[in-house]
C-alpha cells in the first residue's frame, strides 16, 4: 500500500503528460485544418474579378435535366475562305503589323466617335467562343456625361484607397514607371466607356439558375477581339480593371446581381499630345515553344 501511494504521483504525471500530448495534437489538427480552409488574406482581390467558372449553382435550383438548349440544334456545311500559303502569310503579317501599333493610351480626346462604329465592334466581340454557347457578357456603353463623370467619381474613389492602402508597396512601386495613379481623366473625356460584365449564371424561362460555363474564360476571350477590333477600326483604350468598384458600377448601371464587372474601357481616338510609355514587346523567342 505505501508502495503503491509513492507511485501515485508518477502515475498522475504520466496521465497528465499524455493527456498534454493528445491535447497538443488535437489543438494541432484543428489549427492545420483552420489554416488550410482560411484564405490567404490578401486586401486587393475584387470578389468581381475572381475566376468564376467553377461557381457552381445550389442544387435546389440547378435543372440538370434541362438548361434550356435545343437539343436538336441543325447542323449545316460548313464553308471555309482558302488562302494561298502566300496569301496566308502576307494576312498574318499585315494583322500582326496592325496590332503590334496598339498601345494602352490614357490620354483619349473627346472628339466624337461614330455610334455605328461601337456597334460594329461589339457585334465582332460578340462572335466570341464561349463554353457550351451560352455567350455569358454583357457589354455595357455609356456615353452620357453625367453616368461617365458618377464612374469616374466611384473609380477615382476606390482607386485611391487601392493606392494606398489595398495594393501594397511592390505594385505601386512597378506602376510607378507607367506614371499611373488614381486620377482618371478618361473616364469624362473619352466619348465612350465600354463596361463588361461576365455572367456568371444565367436563368432558364423557369426562373432557374442556367450553369455559364467557363464564363470568365469566355468573357476573357471576347475582351481580346473586342481590343483587336478597336485597334482595327482605329480607336483606342486602355484595358482598366477597376478594384472594389463592381458592386456599386453594377447598381448605377442597373445591372442584375448575376453580372460581375470584368473590365471597364475608356475608347476614342488620342490627344494630339498624347504619350506613352516607351516600353517593348518579348521577342517571339521568348513567348513561343515549338515541340
Amino acid at each position: 500500500m505505501a508502495l503503491f501511494s509513492s507511485l501515485t504521483p508518477v502515475f498522475i504525471a504520466i496521465i497528465c503528460v499524455l493527456i498534454g500530448v493528445i491535447l497538443k495534437k488535437t489543438n494541432g489538427q484543428k489549427e492545420k485544418r483552420e489554416t488550410k480552409s482560411k484564405p490567404l488574406s490578401r486586401p486587393w482581390v475584387d470578389e468581381d474579378l475572381k475566376d468564376g467558372t467553377d461557381h457552381h449553382l445550389e442544387e435546389e435550383e440547378a435543372d440538370e435535366e434541362w438548361q434550356g438548349l435545343d437539343e436538336n440544334v441543325a447542323h449545316v456545311p460548313f464553308f471555309a475562305e482558302r488562302y494561298s500559303e502566300a496569301e496566308m502569310i502576307k494576312r498574318s503579317e499585315t494583322f500582326y503589323e496592325l496590332l503590334n501599333k496598339r498601345r494602352s493610351v490614357r490620354f483619349l480626346s473627346d472628339e466624337p466617335v461614330p455610334r455605328e462604329v461601337i456597334d460594329n465592334v461589339i457585334r465582332t466581340a460578340g462572335t466570341s467562343p464561349s463554353g457550351a454557347h451560352t455567350e455569358p457578357w454583357t457589354f455595357v456603353v455609356v456615353q452620357d456625361p453625367y453616368l461617365k463623370h458618377k464612374i469616374r467619381e466611384i473609380v477615382e474613389e476606390e482607386e485611391e484607397i487601392n493606392y494606398k492602402k489595398r495594393m501594397g508597396d511592390r505594385w505601386v512601386n512597378d506602376l510607378k514607371r507607367l506614371r499611373t495613379n488614381w486620377i482618371k481623366e478618361y473616364l469624362d473625356t473619352a466619348p465612350y466607356l465600354i463596361l463588361i460584365f461576365k455572367q456568371v449564371y444565367g436563368r432558364l424561362p423557369n426562373g432557374k439558375k442556367k450553369t455559364h460555363y467557363y464564363n470568365e474564360i469566355s468573357v476573357s476571350i471576347a475582351c481580346g477581339i473586342l481590343l483587336a477590333a478597336l485597334q482595327n477600326a482605329g480607336l483606342y483604350t486602355v484595358t482598366s480593371t477597376p478594384l472594389n468598384c463592381g458592386p456599386q458600377l453594377r447598381v448605377l448601371l442597373q445591372r442584375p446581381a448575376n453580372e460581375k464587372l470584368l473590365l471597364l474601357l475608356p475608347v476614342g481616338y488620342p490627344k494630339k499630345d498624347a504619350t506613352v510609355p516607351a516600353l517593348t514587346r518579348k521577342p517571339l523567342e521568348d513567348i513561343m515553344v515549338v515541340m
